[in-house]
């Protein structure tokens, strides 16, 4: 690896013309004959002689040499990286290379360092031996220059923190104890634990030469805890670099990964640990889906929640008169000190039950507690009862007043006897009872029993067949402390002793406010934890995190997850980070625990490492400071050839001529010190034409993916030129010129649809281009994929090269479960009334985004992305039914020949266009009376 390296070598060749330009400089032309003509004798005596010199000065030679030797280095691009290039050759090379989630942020500079390392030991005809630290299996046998590059091409970084013992220990056993030659440790720089004895293990191979490649750190930051407070969202963090103080700013995405929130976090000088928050609606925060760090692409930066990070509103209601003055005698008290750090608590105003019930349920509570309530006002049951078939959770606490009520009472999950069980006392032969373990399948399961809760008093379940499995807790004599019991949707939870310290010290203890956390978290709609039949169970996994911080369909080689642990125990490769679960309800289980802690690799007992950064770090480019040097030494040269041609006064020449020595002198200085001063490398100015984007935000355009291949393009452009004419002479739209759009470089942002002809035999789009597309779908975006092959089919084993080439983008986007479109889409009604979607072609479905959110609460106040699907997949070919020449007329036939099937696909373009403009406006039934009363009905 060489300090100084140059993009275009070859261009340096053109050095060897530099002593032509000296000789052609230097060329003095021959000198003419003098013939003397005597008349003019006293002329030539009388006119004063202008001579010329016959040869250039040498110093004005040599500084149009220095600018023309300047230029040339110049294009050939230099970059100046300081490293160390001296391998060993008394052993092969060995690369260690951590491919954990921090390694995702600088991936290729590692991998541009590894290159350039098995570049210098191909030179030298060295074995290489290649070992990362996350794989799942190692091969740290030393093989060839090309195995390695190939395994070095095929690695990625993975969403897991490194696990080097068996890469060590992989690589002792394939060495056989042949001591390496070079063996570099490319790090991420994390510790593995607080005696991490990697470098120890490394340096017991014996290398000749121990380096210790690493980045710069300041990426290296991972989110490790969020708590969704009163008032805003609170998260976490940890840093490798505690350097100087430090503002991040934090997004949080819904579920589509939308932005919908903003926040900072913050770290101090010095400090490893920072904390920040995001302030909203507690509404807006249950709909935050993930925390990441902006400007953070790495698992460590993202951290996803799931509905147990919702915050709950909690309806509060008591039997009996509340006295201010001994509040810790209040039924009340300690349910409102368990449930405030991750509940919006809420009480009636009025102590009328009959009143105050319907005034709770008016606020849209997740679950209402009654501690101590027995019969209820008779019209107060009929609300209840519907708002618990429609999802809401009652508990309830016993006591007095309920211990009294009838026992048929509703809103109870099991039969009750009449009365209290008294488990003390001096007419009890009785003694105060202690928990047993929990049942498995209990949502408390994973809790330790606590032994130091008793049960004095408490009411009894009469037993029935299906008490077990009603049961979540009992006590050691197998009497039943929580019960449960759905009701349509919803679910009721009876504990069987009193909120307050008379009949038990539970409320006194942790498992008090354990219990009713998870309690309350199983209000969630649909969650994973909220059937009974999932309690205990372990999770497939459903969508997991990539390195790069996004979630992915592909699940892989993960296995099914212990709820138990998800949250309490770090990632790892049977279970990576991710959301375990299905579409219904899931978990999220993050990279890291809470608490945990980066620490940097402990170098201190290894002084003899040799410590190094990657290439392109501390990389500069000395191209801008050689064009400044050529073009300061042309304005001196143009300068210098002025004054010698006589252009400025000649009053003055006297004082130019004494000092054109030292301008050219300083400047000379000048330049040297610029020289030893290089400038960082610029970056390519990517910025769109300011005018352009006004324009395209200006007047709606419809914009179409260039591919590269002349005749698909042209068919794009004709035909999307179609549909704009259509729409302007059948619709209140005038779109303006079609636009093709480089996904690659150009703003997607100003096109609310881009239509995408996918092409087998088209470059396949790189991860940065697939990413860009995956922004703009996840900011509104609609991308209408078409592949042209008439027959395509998403759900069939028969594929053509297009739709195979489909599948290939679409396995690297996040994209939403699709469907064909249902008869009653917004699509098949958004202008025309359509059943079908038909384009060149007919047959081929119009795949859209599948409609699962269908049980959304209705009073929601809005639907985030207002229902528009992100992606359209179709094989009808719309770009060749909508093409038009100049004159207006199609430029390919429809197949069969149908010019129904053409206007019928223009239809079909002009609902897709609405669709997307107007969302789904027609879908809202709010408008159904206004437009029957507008048809006369």
């Amino acid at each position: 690896m060489s300090a100084l390296a140059f993009a275009y070598p070859a261009v340096l060749a053109a050095l060897v013309v530099l002593p032509a330009i000296w000789w052609l400089l230097r060329l003095t032309p021959p000198k003419p004959v003098v013939e003397a003509f005597p008349p003019f004798r006293i002329l030539a005596s009388i006119l004063k002689r202008e001579e010329t010199p016959a040869r250039s000065p040498w110093w004005l030679t040599l500084l149009r040499m220095l600018m023309a030797a300047a230029v040339i280095l110049a294009i050939a691009d230099p970059v100046l990286n300081p490293r160390e290039n001296t391998l060993v050759a008394s052993g092969p090379l060995v690369l260690v290379i951590d491919n954990s989630w921090a390694a995702a942020g600088d991936w290729q500079r590692r991998i541009d360092t590894a290159s350039a390392m098995i570049d210098d030991a191909e030179a030298r005809d060295l074995p290489i031996s290649v070992v990362f630290t996350v794989d799942r299996q190692h091969d740290a046998v030393p093989t060839d220059a090309a195995t390695a590059r190939t395994r070095l091409a095929a690695a990625q970084p993975r969403p897991l923190p490194a696990q080097r013992e068996q890469a060590v220990a992989a690589l002792k056993t394939a060495l056989a104890d042949t001591p390496p030659g070079t063996l570099a440790f490319l790090s991420d720089g994390i510790a593995g634990s607080e005696d991490d004895g990697t470098i120890s293990a490394l340096q017991a191979l014996q290398p000749a030469q121990l380096r210790l490649v690493e980045g710069d750190g300041r990426s290296t930051i991972a989110l490790t805890d969020a708590n969704n407070d009163a008032e805003t969202m609170d998260v976490t963090a940890s840093r490798l670099s505690a350097g100087e103080a430090r503002t991040l700013a934090l997004t949080a995405h819904d579920t589509r990964g939308r932005a919908i929130a903003n926040g900072t976090l913050n770290f101090a000088a010095g400090e490893a640990r920072g904390t920040g928050s995001i302030a909203a609606p507690f509404e807006l925060r249950n709909d935050f889906a993930q925390v990441t760090i902006d400007g953070l692409a790495t698992a460590g930066g993202t951290y996803m929640l799931d509905d147990g990070f919702r915050r709950r509103r909690v309806a509060l209601l008591t039997g009996e008169t509340h006295d201010a003055s001994q509040p810790l005698l209040s039924s009340l008290h300690y349910i409102e000190q368990a449930l405030a750090p991750f509940s919006d608590l809420v009480r009636p105003n009025v102590a009328d039950l009959a009143a105050g019930i319907p005034e709770l349920l008016e606020q849209r509570p997740s679950v209402m507690i009654m501690a101590d309530v027995g019969r209820l006002p008779e019209e107060t049951y009929a609300p209840l009862q519907r708002w618990l078939e429609a999802g809401g959770m009652l508990i309830r606490f016993a006591g007095p007043r309920l211990a009294a009520a009838p026992a048929d009472d509703p809103l109870v999950p099991v039969v009750l006897r009449k009365g209290e069980r008294a488990l003390d006392g001096a007419l009890s032969w009785s003694e105060p009872q202690p928990l047993a373990d929990y049942p498995p399948t209990s949502p408390f399961a994973g809790m330790p029993r606590a032994g130091d809760v008793l049960v004095k008093r408490q009411v009894l379940a009469e037993p029935t067949p299906d008490l077990p499995e009603r049961t979540w807790a009992s006590l050691a004599d197998g009497t039943p402390l929580v019960t449960t019991g759905k009701v349509g949707a919803g679910r009721i939870v009876l504990f069987h002793v009193s909120a307050e310290t008379g009949w038990s010290n539970l409320p006194l203890s942790g498992d008090f406010v354990e219990m009713l956390r998870r309690s309350v978290q199983l209000s969630r709609g649909g969650g994973v934890a909220a059937t009974g039949e999932a309690q205990g169970q372990h999770l497939p996994p459903f969508r997991l995190l990539t390195a790069a911080g996004t979630l992915s369909t592909d699940t892989g080689e993960a296995k099914p997850l212990d709820p138990a642990t998800a949250g309490a125990a770090p990632a790892t490769a049977d279970n990576p980070p991710g959301l375990y679960g299905s579409q219904d309800g899931f978990l999220a289980h993050n990279l890291f625990p809470a608490g945990t802690n980066l620490a940097p690799l402990p170098l201190a007992d290894a002084p003899s490492v040799a410590r190094e950064s990657l290439i392109g770090q501390v990389a500069q480019s000395l191209k801008p400071a050689l064009f400044l040097i050529a073009t300061l030494l042309l304005l001196a040269d143009c300068l210098i050839v002025l004054i010698m041609g006589g252009a400025f006064a000649r009053r003055f020449r006297p004082v130019v001529a004494r000092g054109t020595t030292a301008l050219a002198l300083t400047l000379g200085l000048g330049l040297a010190l610029a020289t030893l001063a290089p400038s960082p490398a610029l970056a390519d100015d990517t910025r769109p034409n300011d005018a352009e984007l006004l324009d395209r935000m200006d007047t709606t355009h419809l914009g179409y993916v260039v591919t590269g291949e002349a005749d698909v393009d042209s068919v794009s452009e004709r035909g999307l030129a179609g549909l704009t004419e259509f729409l302007t002479y059948r619709t209140t739209l005038e779109p303006g010129a079609p636009v093709p759009v480089d996904i690659s470089k150009d703003e997607l942002a100003v096109f609310p649809l881009l239509y995408w002809p996918v092409s087998a035999s088209a470059d396949m789009p790189t991860s940065a281009t697939i990413s860009r597309i995956d922004a703009y779908m996840r900011n509104g975006g609609t991308v209408l994929f078409d592949t042209r092959d008439q027959f395509s089919s998403l759900d069939s084993g028969d594929t053509s090269p297009n739709t195979q080439r489909l599948r290939d983008i679409l396995a690297n986007l996040d994209i939403p479960p699709l469907e064909p479109v249902p008869p009653e889409h917004v699509l098949t009604k958004s202008f025309y009334l359509l059943s079908n979607f038909p384009g060149r072609f007919t047959g081929s479905p119009l795949w859209v985004e599948a409609e699962l959110d269908q049980q959304q609460d209705p009073n929601r106040p809005a639907r985030s992305g207002d229902g528009v699907t992100p992606i359209m997949i179709t094989g009808n070919d719309f770009a060749g039914a909508w093409a038009i020449d100049a004159n207006g007329m199609a430029l390919l036939p429809t197949v069969p020949p149908d010019e129904t099937q053409r206007e019928h696909a223009f239809r079909s373009g002009v609902n897709i266009m609405m669709y997307m403009l107007t969302g789904n406006y027609k879908a809202d039934q709010v408008h159904v009376p206004a437009l029957l009363e507008r048809l006369g009905q």
